[in-house]
């Protein structure tokens, strides 16, 4: 008998909106959206907040309550507000997940019901995991409150948490219901988690957009001095990039070997891992994205101008450029990671210009360390609490 062959074609939509004061009654976004689901009665929502934001925001779960009062024939809270530690805590936390799960059922939340994360981008990893597991689907609202997550993490389709000390080895792909990027939340971030964010935007600049990465060399200073303003274009632009790249390169949920926007990522998480997460993710990157910018120049693909650029621009921002995990031996172990993470085999971005990526399907290890010691070299071993991005 001849094979069956099966082809479906399944196509996803969800907005990124940009607003302040979400859970404000005024506001009628969140209850829009809600409404939106569908005609039947009110829906059921569970919300998850970061703890951080809430010590920041004491009235945030009264707020949150207020609203779904005020506007309860959109939505209704299914159980009161959970609180959950932030960070990358909580992604390394092996119960986590089941405790969400947990949550869930007692809620007895269906798959027309609405989950919602509010808070960084690890807190919406692991809520998005949730979701996307239980019932095989609920619809998730992300709501990050942080650069990182605004600019970066919470606008894709992936969601996920470490296991066996790698990052983010569990985990799927679903794209969330909407996402809801308040602007209000970054007023609280703390130096380093305001600054960390930015390195996402640099590594989508210098991959696709030399215009932008122009834009952000010329304000590094505005955006060191927390201009909020400012801070917003530079998310809106660099999200703009992100969901043009899910849309239009052809490979969203990632079948292939390549994922040219994890630019200067193959060594960043590895770094993140051996610091005990001591790094905070864009802290990490960006030393990545120092580190392959090095080596693209050292290869021979990027000028000597461009180098001293990217790396100047990465300095004026107050983002690290070197850490001692550089030179731990365990750091190239990173490129097997990063190849069974995708699959295939190993495919690295590199730069030949700014705002041209490069793949590349094999890297030099000598010419790997010769970059290291640049870099080194460049700022001598200092301890992080002296960093531009703060202790």
């Amino acid at each position: 008998m001849k094979p069956l062959q099966q082809q479906i074609q399944v196509s996803f939509s969800y907005p990124v909106h940009f607003t302040r004061d979400l859970f404000a009654c005024h506001n009628p976004l969140l209850k829009d959206m809600v409404g939106a689901g569908g005609p039947n009665p009110p829906k059921k929502l569970l919300a998850v907040v970061d703890q951080g934001l809430y010590e920041h925001h004491p009235g945030l779960l009264r707020d949150l309550e207020t609203y779904c009062r005020t506007h309860e024939e959109h939505c209704q809270l299914a159980a009161a507000p959970l609180v959950v530690p932030g960070g990358e805590e909580i992604k390394n936390d092996p119960v986590a997940l089941m405790r969400l799960h947990r949550s869930v059922n007692a809620a007895g939340l269906c798959r027309h019901s609405y989950i919602m994360a509010v808070g960084g981008g690890a807190v919406i990893d692991l809520v998005g995991l949730a979701a996307a597991t239980a019932h095989r689907g609920i619809r998730l609202i992300r709501v990050p409150t942080t650069v990182m997550a605004q600019a970066d993490a919470s606008i894709g389709v992936k969601n996920g948490i470490n296991a066996f000390g790698k990052k983010n080895f569990l985990g799927t792909f679903a794209p969330p219901f909407a996402v809801v990027n308040d602007c209000h939340f970054l007023t609280t971030l703390a130096p380093r988690d305001w600054l960390s964010g930015v390195a996402e935007a640099v590594k989508v600049a210098l991959i696709k957009d030399a215009p932008f990465f122009a834009f952000l060399e010329e304000h590094a200073q505005a955006l060191l001095d927390r201009d909020l303003d400012l801070m917003q274009q530079v998310i809106y632009r660099c999200a703009a990039l992100h969901l043009h790249h899910i849309a239009t390169y052809g490979d969203p949920f990632e079948a292939g070997s390549s994922r040219p926007l994890d630019f200067g990522h193959w060594s960043g998480h590895k770094l993140e891992q051996l610091s005990g997460f001591a790094l905070r993710h864009g802290e990490a990157v960006a030393i990545g994205m120092a580190l392959d910018a090095t080596y693209s120049w050292l290869a021979g693909m990027l000028s000597p101008t461009e180098w001293e650029r990217i790396i100047t621009c990465l300095e004026s921002l107050g983002l690290p450029i070197y850490t001692p995990e550089l030179e731990e031996t365990e750091l190239l172990d990173g490129l097997q990671e990063f190849r069974e993470h995708l699959g295939g085999r190993l495919t690295v971005m590199l730069l030949a210009g700014i705002g041209r990526g490069r793949e590349v399907h094999s890297v030099d290890a000598a010419l790997i360390r010769a970059g290291i010691e640049v870099l080194r070299e460049r700022v001598p071993a200092k301890p992080r609490a002296v960093w531009g991005v703060g202790g």
